[in-house]
């Protein structure tokens, strides 16, 4: 053989050699591929852990505040409106000065009822001395009864007179007074409802200005009659507190007591009225503000707690993601007894300690491996 055909040969031998070591390679390659794409992609989810915690039993409702005390300011007398000494919308005192009713008229009345008072005391005063005399001269039998009779009315007659002269000058006193209006409470005042220059009735229907008393005030609100027995129990064993968080705020705007529960259920809506009374020391609640009510019980201690978002709800009932040892999620079957705000008390179906998923749940199913991030 020649040597250039052995050259030939010994070629065609090593590219035969090396076309199988690449064929070789390729088809590991092609396995291992086929392999990672048949291997399940472990599911980024976030997880907590079942924690055991006091949580305060709770009602939730929708309220309304109302003030503490309204007074609608009224003249009590007739008259023309001289002077308004406050601003509307304004915190007044109690004996504060509202509105200036021209007084002339009254004080020209008062005069002429004190002219009368002492003239009547005079003429009794008379009758009296008389009444005297002539008591004297029966006892000599100067004088018939009759007659003495007859001057003893008049003594008694002038005495009544005097009375009632003082009765009509107290009554021009207290006139003159009422021209002088006063705000009967402390609160807050409204809009001005007469201006100066005009005319005014006594105990017209329509007030002169309307007054809230806003510190203290109170917030109305109802529950469910089925609560009315846990909360007569609760009640009578100790004060109950209730907070209220206005509609765009996110920590309680106010917390106050309990005070007041009604004697009788509205068959109409199934629910019970309750009212609560807060110090109200920073106007933080207006009257006719709506704000949602939470009602504290008692505290259940020792109760199995998660965040409300791991809990979702299927055709046999509520259920979450339990995160094993092996971090594979497994569907549990729970049972809440109820929510308190962003956590959810558990009744069943879960153990301290354990983790359950908060999000990623969409993406879970039965035994799918999860790689857990921040909880």
């Amino acid at each position: 053989m020649s040597t250039s055909r052995q050259f030939l040969l010994a070629a065609a031998a090593l590219a035969a050699i090396a076309a199988a070591v690449t064929a070789y390679f390729m088809n590991d390659s092609r396995a291992k591929d086929r392999t990672a794409r048949a291997a399940p992609q472990a599911v980024a989810v976030s997880v907590a852990t079942v924690a055991q915690q006091s949580v305060p039993v709770q009602l939730r409702a929708i309220g309304n505040v109302e003030a503490h005390a309204t007074v609608a300011v009224r003249a009590r007398v007739d008259g023309q409106v001289v002077a308004v000494t406050f601003r509307e919308g304004a915190n007044v005192n109690k004996g504060e000065v509202l509105f200036q009713i021209d007084a002339r008229p009254f004080g020209a009345a008062l005069k002429q009822a004190e002219a009368s008072a002492l003239r009547d005391r005079a003429a009794r005063d008379q009758a009296l001395s008389q009444e005297r005399r002539y008591q004297e001269l029966l006892d000599k039998n100067f004088v018939s009864r009759e007659a003495y009779a007859q001057i003893r009315t008049n003594a008694e007659t002038a005495q009544a007179a005097v009375k009632a002269s003082e009765a009509a000058l107290e009554n021009a006193r207290l006139n003159l007074e009422y021209c002088t209006i006063r705000a009967p409470l402390e609160g807050v005042a409204g809009r001005v409802l007469l201006q100066a220059g005009n005319m005014v009735r006594a105990n017209d229907a329509n007030p002169l200005v309307v007054i809230n008393r806003v510190r203290p005030v109170y917030v109305n609100f109802a529950v469910p009659e089925q609560d009315l027995p846990q909360v007569r129990k609760y009640m009578a064993a100790a004060t109950l507190a209730v907070a209220v968080i206005a509609p765009d705020a996110l920590a309680p705007t106010a917390e106050g007591r309990l005070v007041f529960v009604d004697n009788a259920v509205d068959p109409s809506t199934g629910t019970i009225r309750l009212k609560a009374e807060f110090a109200n020391d920073n106007a933080a609640l207006w009257p006719g503000q709506f704000v949602n009510v939470s009602l504290t019980l008692t505290e259940q201690a020792d109760a199995l707690v998660i965040p409300a978002q791991a809990v979702q709800t299927g055709p046999e009932g509520q259920y979450v993601y339990v995160v094993g040892a092996d971090q594979t999620a497994e569907v549990r079957q729970i049972s809440v007894a109820r929510t308190a705000g962003d956590r959810a008390v558990i009744a069943r179906g879960l153990a301290k300690d354990e983790r359950v998923v908060t999000h990623g749940q969409l993406r879970l199913g039965a035994k799918t491996k999860v790689q857990v991030g921040k909880s």
